[in-house]
C-alpha cells in the first residue's frame, strides 16, 4: 500500500480483499455500471455495513429512488434504515424527481445540493456518503465542461468534509465507454466497474477496480453474486483465508483398492476430482465416498446436479446402499437441483449455507459438468477455488465429479483440466476397447503430497459396487492429448 493513503473498509463480503483494505479514505469513488448491475446496492450496503460493523454514520443522497422505497428494499438484507434514522446514524438527502416538481430552466449549479449534503453530514456526524446516481444529476447540465466543473466542485466539497464517498453513475455498454458523459472517470481519483454480462445466454456478474489513484488494488474482473440475505458477495476472495496447517490424517475414498493406489487414502482436507465419460462410474464413486463417511459415523453433504433424488436412491440401492436410512440417521444430507434453477454463484451460496448448518466432514458435488451449463469455464473455476478454500478451512474432504468433452479422451480444453490444477487428487475413469469388448480402466493422475500408483488398472462394476483389478496391459496409449498444467503454471491455492 502506498504510504499516506489510508483505507476505509466497506464491510462488503470479499470486496475489501479485492481493494486490499477498502476504499481510499476521505476520497470519492465512482461506481459505474449498466442498469441493474448492482450500483445502488453497493452504495446502500457501503453505508449499512459502515454502521453495522464500524460505527460509521452515513448520508445517502438519492436522485433515482424515493427514501421509502430504499427503506423497504433494504429490510430483506437486515438493514433497518428507519431505526438508524431515528437513532441519528443515517440521513437521507432526497433529490428524487417528483411529478409535482418543476424542471429548472437555464444554467443549473450544485450549490443548493452541496449545502444540503453538508448540513446532513454535520447533523449526523457522517463518515460516509453515497450519491445515487450522478447520471440523473448530470442530465441537468448542457455541456461536458459544465459536467466536469460541477462534478469537481461536488467531490472537492465531499473531501473537504473528511468523508469517504461513493458516487454511482450509469454506462450504456458493459465493455465500452466507462460513463455516458465520458468525463466522470477523469474527475474522480477512484473508479469501479460493475458488470452483468450476458454471453451465450448466461449471466456473469463481475466487479473491477479500474483505478485507485496513488495506491494499490487487485486487478482484473472478480466474480460476484447478489444474495437476498447477504447482499453483494465477491467470489472467491470472500473465502480465501490461509490455512494454518495441512491435515496429516487419511480418510477412505470408499473404494479400498483405490485407497491402496493413493497410499492408504486421501488427506482429510483434500480436494478430489474424479473425471470420466457417462457410465464410467463417477456417481458410484461419489456414493461410495458418502458411504465411507457413513460407515465412519461422519456426516456428508451430497449435491446431485445430474440426477433426481429418486434416481440416486434407486442407483444406490442397486449397489447395496440404503440412502433413505443414511439420511434418516442424520449422517447424510442430499440436495438435488437442476443447474438451471440458479446461477453457479447462487449454487455456491446454497452449498455454503448447508455447510454452516449441517457441519459435514465430507462434501460431494456430482457433477461440475452439469453446472457448466449455467456458467463459463472461468466461473466454474472460481466456484471450485472458493468452495475448495471453504472446505479446507473446515477440513472437509471434498469430491468433485466431471465429464470430459470427449468420451474417448480427456480434451485439454475441458473444464476438468483447469480444475485439476487446483485439486489435490485427480482420478481418471475411461473406457478402452479390448478383444471386442468394452473395458473400464482407472488411473490416478496426481496426488499432491503423497505417493500414488501410476499404473492404469482395470475396473469392474457389479451389484456390489466397484472393484479395481490388475494392471491394464492391452498395449494402447491410455491418455492421448492429455494436458496437465505444470506445477509452476498452476494458480495459487489458498493456504499453499
Amino acid at each position: 500500500m502506498a504510504a499516506g493513503v489510508q483505507r476505509t473498509p466497506t464491510g462488503i463480503s470479499g470486496f475489501d480483499e479485492v481493494a486490499m483494505g477498502g476504499l481510499p479514505a476521505s476520497r470519492s469513488t465512482l461506481v459505474t455500471g449498466t442498469t441493474g448491475s448492482g450500483k445502488t446496492l453497493f452504495a446502500l450496503e457501503f453505508l449499512a455495513r459502515g454502521i453495522m460493523k464500524f460505527g460509521d454514520r452515513g448520508v445517502f443522497v438519492t436522485f433515482d429512488e424515493a427514501p421509502e422505497d430504499l427503506r423497504t428494499n433494504a429490510v430483506s438484507l437486515g438493514f433497518d434504515i428507519a431505526e438508524w434514522e431515528r437513532d441519528g446514524k443515517w440521513a437521507f438527502v432526497d433529490v428524487s424527481v417528483r411529478e409535482e416538481e418543476t424542471l429548472t430552466v437555464g444554467d443549473y449549479d450544485l450549490g443548493g445540493l452541496m449545502s444540503r449534503v453538508e448540513h446532513a453530514v454535520g447533523q449526523v456526524g457522517a463518515k460516509r456518503v453515497s450519491v445515487d446516481s450522478l447520471a440523473t444529476l448530470l442530465m441537468r447540465f448542457q455541456d461536458r465542461e459544465m459536467v466536469r466543473r460541477e462534478l469537481s466542485r461536488l467531490t472537492r466539497m465531499l473531501e473537504s468534509l473528511g468523508v469517504t464517498s461513493v458516487l454511482t453513475t450509469e454506462r450504456d455498454h458493459e465493455y465500452d465507454h466507462l460513463t455516458r458523459h465520458g468525463v466522470e472517470e477523469f474527475v474522480l481519483d477512484n473508479v469501479l466497474i460493475i458488470r452483468n454480462v450476458l454471453q451465450n445466454e448466461r449471466r456473469r456478474r463481475t466487479l473491477e477496480v479500474v483505478k485507485f489513484r496513488g495506491t494499490t488494488h487487485r486487478t482484473g474482473e472478480w466474480l460476484f453474486t447478489i444474495d437476498p440475505a447477504e447482499g453483494l458477495v465477491i467470489i472467491p476472495l470472500a473465502f480465501l483465508t490461509p490455512r494454518e496447517r495441512a491435515s496429516q490424517e487419511r480418510v477412505s475414498t470408499g473404494v479400498p483398492d483405490l485407497d491402496e493406489m493413493v497410499d492408504g487414502g486421501v488427506y482429510r482436507d483434500a480436494l478430489v476430482l474424479v473425471t470420466g465419460p457417462s457410465g464410467s462410474g463417477k456417481t458410484l464413486m461419489a456414493l461410495k465416498f458418502a458411504d465411507a463417511a457413513f460407515q465412519a459415523g461422519e456426516r456428508s453433504l451430497f449435491y446431485a446436479f445430474d440426477e433426481t433424488r429418486d434416481q440416486l436412491h434407486r442407483n444406490a440401492a442397486g449397489w447395496g446402499m440404503d440412502l433413505e436410512a443414511m439420511e434418516s440417521s442424520g449422517l447424510l444430507r442430499i440436495t438435488t437441483a437442476y443447474p438451471e434453477e440458479a446461477s453457479v454463484e447462487d449454487h455456491f451460496l446454497s452449498i455454503r449455507k448447508n455447510i454452516a448448518d449441517f457441519a459435514p466432514t465430507r462434501l460431494i458435488i456430482d457433477s461440475l459438468s452439469a453446472l457448466e451449463r449455467r456458467g463459463a469455464t472461468r466461473t466454474l473455476l472460481d466456484f471450485v477455488i472458493a468452495l475448495g478454500a471453504l472446505a479446507r478451512k473446515h477440513e472437509i474432504t471434498t469430491l468433485f465429479t466431471a465429464s470430459p468433452s470427449d468420451a474417448r479422451i480427456l480434451d485439454s480444453r475441458a473444464p476438468a483440466v483447469e480444475i485439476a490444477s487446483v485439486t489435490d487428487v485427480m482420478v481418471l475413469l475411461r473406457y478402452a476397447e479390448y478383444a471386442g469388448t468394452v473395458q473400464r480402466v482407472i488411473a490416478v493422475l496426481h496426488s499432491r503430497g503423497s505417493a500414488h500408483d501410476p499404473t492404469v488398472r482395470r475396473v469392474d462394476i457389479d451389484q456390489t459396487g466397484m472393484r479395481v483389478g490388475d494392471r491394464y496391459t492391452a498395449g494402447f496409449r491410455p491418455f492421448p492429448d492429455m494436458a496437465v498444467t505444470p506445477p509452476e503454471q498452476r494458480p495459487h491455492r489458498p493456504g499453499d
